[in-house]
């Protein structure tokens, strides 16, 4: 389980098949094989990592991604050198500064207007777990929505957010990672499962 309080900008070092190489300084201080650890808001999991104490900026962590995340995803759009959004998974004793996030991705959306008014086209299936004011993780991102629209929605990027993150270097046609609060989910499926069958 994650926040969406991004930690860090990691970089893609290489990619091999479905092997990912991501050099990072903060989220592989306690990271362990078998650990997970969410990219653009994809929870992964660590199978090897480098701790480089003499010099941090050469640490890294490696990932083996399914053809089902590299499909459902824009991990599959990635090259060395590109930046990622990093997040350790929450412990109990943290502050919960974003929402409840699981890394599971739902869809991948579209940027049509970049930061600091970014406005994200998706899946208009997904639509209905979009609120005004509600939660949205984009590409890792606990973020807070603007307007709801029946093809996306918007949110209001602050400087510190577009500075950390990669949504600041994201521009239209841009895709993006999306997961909507599993809340809204979960009591769709709990209402339509009471509701007597129409006749």
């Amino acid at each position: 389980m994650f926040t969406g309080i991004v930690e860090e900008l990691g970089v893609v070092g290489e990619r091999d098949g479905a092997r990912l190489r991501i050099e990072a300084q903060t989220v592989v201080v306690d990271a362990g094989i078998g650990d997970s650890i969410a990219v653009n808001g994809c929870c992964l999991t660590v199978v090897d990592v480098h701790l480089d104490h003499a010099e941090p900026s050469r640490s890294w962590w490696v990932a083996d991604v399914s053809e089902e995340t590299f499909a459902r995803t824009n991990l599959g759009a990635l090259v060395p050198g590109d930046p990622v959004n990093l997040e350790r998974p929450v412990r109990l004793q943290d502050r919960l500064g974003g929402h409840l996030v699981q890394g599971h991705v739902d869809s991948v959306g579209t940027i049509v207007e970049p930061a600091p008014d970014l406005r994200v086209t998706m899946d208009p299936a997904l639509a209905r777990y979009v609120v005004e004011k509600g939660s949205i993780t984009v590409d890792g991102i606990s973020l807070t929505v603007v307007d709801a629209l029946d093809d996306g929605f918007t949110v209001a990027i602050i400087p510190h957010t577009a500075t950390v993150t990669t949504l600041g270097a994201k521009g239209p046609g841009d895709p993006v990672n999306l997961e909507v609060d599993v809340t809204a989910k979960y009591i769709e499926k709990l209402i339509a499962w009471r509701r007597p069958a129409d006749r």
